[in-house]
């Protein structure tokens, strides 16, 4: 990436996996549940000043809300001036638990009774926007609403401003809260969801993706900052990409092609090879054309032998966290590099033999020497995105 290196001195997760980033990464060696990924008993309150307050934040919010506040503590103090502290949060869908409740109220009671709330817990912007009026970061407050690659595209686009000198510091990442009848239903009827709840990457059986929820935010920060301040660096985004399968509203490309030239150029971007690249955390959803295409993809820029990468999809136990996959992801990567171990594919239990022989982890974790790794995302409309990270 030109400019500035830009290194990660905070990481901060809320996910079903586990609330807190070492209960995440527990979570990742655990044996895959079923059903809906969802945060069972979730309690706002300790990140809000009152109950109050936190009943004007979606569920969105206050996921991002945790997950920033464990971000920054661990980031430990910065001074950098606010004017050049930046938000950039991705979602798929923002508040629309908020929304479909409103929409009930105003049916059963009428328009009158509809929360004035409604608009501004609604918004996709409010993530970031919620961080940002927390701790008075005064820089760009910006959200990227790109489907599945949402929170990947968020944390490529926030690390530019810090590399291109807009920022010294931004906190980055993906939120979400997508549990509604409504959306359930949606999903549900076009056939995307796993009928048996388990969520199955390239495994010959998959039958679609399982519906998860919660945020990843990272605080990126100027490398030589974060030096001079003493900060603890945790990883540095080396590049990132974006581009468009310009093909289905929902079904990625054929052969993974705009998955090649995503990786191909994020690698680019990086000053990397192919034969650096160490491990890859795929999309993985569990849908049989997704992972297809991916594998086709992973196999087309890496090949099929054992040297390759070591690949492997942590939906099995995430499950599908829409906008806020690609943050929990560059979370998992980044606790990969600092425990020496590459979480399993969890919920594969038997490969499907159509798919390309790529270095899928499966079984148990890899123990690696932690270097370049990919973090991929493709979203519905055909959004990819990748993001090259590394070790400290």
């Amino acid at each position: 990436m030109l400019g500035r290196r830009v290194a990660v001195t905070g990481i901060g997760v809320v996910a079903p996996a586990g609330i807190g980033k070492e209960a995440f990464w527990s979570g990742l060696l655990s044996p895959a549940p079923n059903g809906f990924r969802q945060i069972e008993d979730w309690d706002p309150s300790p990140y809000f000043d009152n109950p109050k307050e936190a009943r004007r934040s979606d569920r969105v919010s206050q996921f991002t809300l945790a997950a920033a506040a464990e971000a920054l503590e661990q980031a430990g103090e910065i001074s950098a001036d606010p004017a050049r502290r930046g938000t950039f949060v991705g979602t798929g869908v923002g508040g629309i638990g908020t929304l479909e409740e409103q929409i009930e109220v105003r049916l059963s009671k009428g328009e009158r009774r509809v929360s004035p709330f409604l608009v501004p817990m609604m918004m996709a912007n409010a993530p970031a926007a919620t961080i940002s009026m927390r701790y008075g970061w005064q820089g760009p407050c910006e959200n990227t609403v790109t489907a599945c690659a949402a929170g990947t595209h968020a944390i490529g686009n926030a690390a530019r401003m810090v590399a291109d000198g807009r920022c010294d510091v931004v906190m980055a990442g993906g939120a979400e809260a997508p549990f509604t009848p409504t959306a359930v239903a949606g999903f549900g009827n076009m056939t995307a969801l796993s009928n048996s709840g388990d969520s199955r990457p390239f495994d010959a059986n998959r039958d679609g993706f399982v519906m998860a929820e919660g945020a990843g935010i990272l605080v990126l920060e100027a490398w030589e900052l974060a030096k001079a301040r003493g900060a603890t660096i945790l990883g540095e985004v080396l590049g990132s990409a974006s581009t468009a399968d310009a093909h289905h509203i929902t079904a990625p490309l054929p052969g993974g092609v705009g998955a090649v030239t995503c990786m191909q150029l994020a690698m680019d971007d990086a000053g990397i090879t192919p034969d650096q690249v160490r491990h890859i955390n795929a999309h993985g959803t569990s849908t049989d054309k997704n992972d297809a295409a991916e594998a086709e993809a992973v196999a087309k820029v890496f090949g099929t032998d054992d040297s390759g990468p070591l690949v492997t999809s942590t939906k099995g136990i995430t499950g599908h966290a829409l906008g806020a996959a690609g943050a929990l992801e560059a979370v998992a990567v980044l606790l990969a590099m600092q425990h020496g171990k590459v979480p399993p594919t969890a919920g594969l239990t038997e490969r499907d033999p159509e798919l390309p022989a790529i270095n899928i982890v499966e079984g148990g974790p890899a123990d690696w020497e932690p270097g370049p790794a990919l973090s991929n995302s493709f979203g519905f409309g055909g959004h990819n995105g990748t993001l090259v990270l590394g070790p400290a």
